[in-house]
């Protein structure tokens, strides 16, 4: 039997669904895991500057029960992953200028895995680079880790965001080119 070459093409597979009629929720369990992460970075910060907790025991709430989590170099690396997966795997999705801050998100978070991949090699092989004591990144040579990383976290969040609002509210030109039904209706 012939295909019906007067169909428009559909994107197959997981990430065709992805992208297609699972983007919204799809993008809602990201976000999802996004704020999560969020709130644990959150929640360490006002321990340390409101509540003034030494920064060993400043572990955000998962770690209050799980104190190796905020020690593990691999938890650390498994979300930057997760995150550039997420944003990898759901850049189809995204159309015109949505399409460009989702890249610069993307883009940000690339470096920000490279980072935690050198944080994680330090740690997985005892070594600690640039004559550190500890398994220590690139800029944190110039920025403690607390800090850099609610900064690093905040570089990829709003172009996130910025794509995500713009995805919602499409021009006319750019829902012509999506493919998912996550535009808000008129």
């Amino acid at each position: 039997m012939e295909a019906d070459m007067t169909a428009i093409p559909v994107r197959a597979g997981l990430i065709g669904t992805l992208n297609g009629r699972g983007h919204q929720a799809a993008l809602n369990v990201f976000l999802f895991i996004v704020l999560a992460h969020w709130a644990e970075h959150i929640v360490q910060a006002i321990q340390i500057w409101v509540m003034g907790w030494p920064l060993p025991q400043a572990r955000g709430v998962l770690g209050l029960w799980f104190p190796w989590l905020v020690t593990s170099e691999a938890l650390h690396y498994g979300y930057a992953l997760v995150m550039l997966v997420g944003l990898v795997a759901l850049r189809g999705g995204f159309t015109g200028r949505s399409r460009v801050w989702w890249n610069i998100s993307m883009g940000i978070q690339i470096w920000h895995h490279v980072e935690h991949l050198l944080l994680l090699i330090q740690a997985a092989s005892g070594t600690p680079f640039f004559g550190r004591a500890v398994p220590t990144s690139v800029v944190q040579l110039l920025v403690p880790r607390v800090e850099l990383h609610l900064f690093y976290n905040s570089l990829v969040f709003a172009p996130m965001v910025v794509a995500m609002v713009l995805h919602r509210r499409p021009r006319p030109d750019e829902r012509a080119h999506m493919a998912c039904s996550c535009a808000q209706s008129r």
